[in-house]
Order: structure tokens, then C-alpha cells, then sequence
């Protein structure tokens, strides 16, 4: 990789096709609560849940669809619900950022496409763990060695990756004005490249890539509008169309 002080992953391709690439089952039902937070399950818990995806009853599935034309698409949706990686730091995801002022799924995008969900991923040139943070980088927002455990060590620790990993993207989000492609780009190709591009996407192609696909997963995370918080109010962020659910499908 080209960046001084960002992080090398993983191929982002590989990780998120992995991750993504599972079969999918049954029936998958959704709501989105009044803390904003998305659950998902394999039937009507209650009332608040509506029909995301269908694999046994299309026509239900379709049905729901035609009554919420901008629905979630199912590939992604149902991974992350039947996903035990992502279900076991789905809390820490929502701790992370809570904490640092994050939209939890954008973080849940930048995770997916980094390691596919994969605490233990080690890229060759070293990045570690589920946001595959540098040991430098990781040194910069907070992380050190312990007695008995390396840096690289404490790196596969969920809890310490994300919240190190979580710290960096928002310090990105800070350092660009909130451009979240900007952010995206340097965590990928490092902050220095940006700024050498004239506070630009470099034109590098994984760097690229890279910003596409984790915009556009984040984008199919979003609750479609049947969703809203309970207590009435509205989603403040589109979902995305069907067009940009036909480019998410063909890049992956």
C-alpha cells in the first residue's frame, strides 16, 4: 500500500465477497427502534417488524416490495443477520459509535469490507484485526502493548480494535469536514495521500474501489422507510435506489 500512516487490509473485494457471499435463508424481518438501532429476526417478533426478505414466499416478499418500492436489498440485509461474526460484535459496533460520533453502519460497512467480519485477519503487509488497523496507526489512537501481549496481539481483540479503529475513521471524518469519501480514501490509502491529491480521491484504483464499495454497502444497510423509530418520525437519510442496488450487486 501507498500510505505513510493509514492502514493496508485485506483485498477489499475478497473480504466483502466473503463475508457477503453465504447463502440466504428463510424469511427476514426488521425494525429500527427509537435509539436508531436495526434488529433483525426470522419472523414477526411483534408488531414493529415489517418483511425485509423472503427466500420461501416470493410473492409475500415481492408484495412487500411493491408497498415499500426503496426496501433493503436482501443479499447484504440477511448476511448481517444470520452473520455469528458480525452478531458477536454487532454491541461493539453500537459502543464504538456511540462513542465517537459514528453512524453505526458505516462502521459496520468499513468492517465487512475490510476483514469480512474476521477478528484474526492478518494482511501481508500487516494490518491486523477486523478494521485491519497498521500497529503505527493504532499506537496513534491509543493502543499499547501490556504485559504478556504484543500491540499486534492486543489487535485481535474486538473490543480494542474496533473503539482504535472507530477513533481514526472519526478523526478522518473531522480532519476532511465530514466528507465521508474523503475519510474513506484516507483510511484506506492513508490521510497524507489525500491531502497530496488536493484533498481528493487518489487516483488509485483499490483506493477507489475501495470508497465504491463501502459506500455502497453502507447505502443497502440503511433502513428502508418502513423502519422509522418507534414513535413516529422519519429517516433523515435516503435509501438507495434500484440502481445503485444493481451496481452494488454487479461489484460484488
Amino acid at each position: 500500500m501507498r500510505q505513510a500512516f493509514g492502514r493496508c487490509g485485506l483485498a477489499a473485494a475478497g473480504a466483502l465477497a466473503l463475508f457477503l457471499g453465504a447463502p440466504a435463508w428463510a424469511d427476514v424481518w426488521g425494525f429500527r427502534d427509537s435509539r436508531g438501532v436495526t434488529h433483525f429476526a426470522d419472523h414477526a417478533v411483534d408488531g414493529r417488524y415489517v418483511l425485509l426478505y423472503s427466500d420461501g414466499d416470493r410473492s409475500s416478499a415481492n408484495a412487500t416490495r411493491r408497498a415499500s418500492p426503496a426496501g433493503s436489498p436482501p443479499r447484504a440485509q440477511t448476511r448481517f443477520a444470520i452473520s455469528h461474526a458480525y452478531k458477536a460484535v454487532s454491541h461493539l459496533i453500537r459502543e464504538a459509535a456511540s462513542t465517537h460520533g459514528l453512524d453505526a453502519e458505516l462502521l459496520k460497512a468499513v468492517i465487512a469490507t475490510e476483514s469480512g467480519f474476521n477478528a484474526r485477519a492478518v494482511s501481508p503487509k500487516g494490518a491486523v484485526g477486523l478494521m485491519q488497523l497498521m500497529p503505527d496507526t493504532a499506537r496513534r489512537f491509543g493502543v499499547t502493548p501490556r504485559k504478556g501481549q504484543t500491540l499486534q496481539e492486543r489487535l485481535t481483540d474486538p473490543r480494542t480494535n474496533i473503539l482504535a479503529g472507530a477513533s481514526y475513521l472519526a478523526w478522518l471524518l473531522k480532519t476532511f469536514e465530514g466528507d465521508t469519501e474523503l475519510a474513506l480514501a484516507a483510511y484506506n490509502a492513508g490521510e497524507g495521500a489525500v491531502q497530496r491529491a488536493g484533498r481528493r480521491i487518489p487516483n488509485y484504483r483499490e483506493t477507489r474501489d475501495y470508497v465504491r464499495k463501502v459506500t455502497q454497502l453502507h447505502q443497502s444497510l440503511l433502513p428502508p422507510p418502513g423502519l422509522n423509530p418507534v414513535g413516529g418520525g422519519s429517516l433523515h437519510r435516503p435509501s438507495p435506489s434500484n440502481t445503485e442496488l444493481q451496481t452494488l450487486a454487479a461489484a460484488l
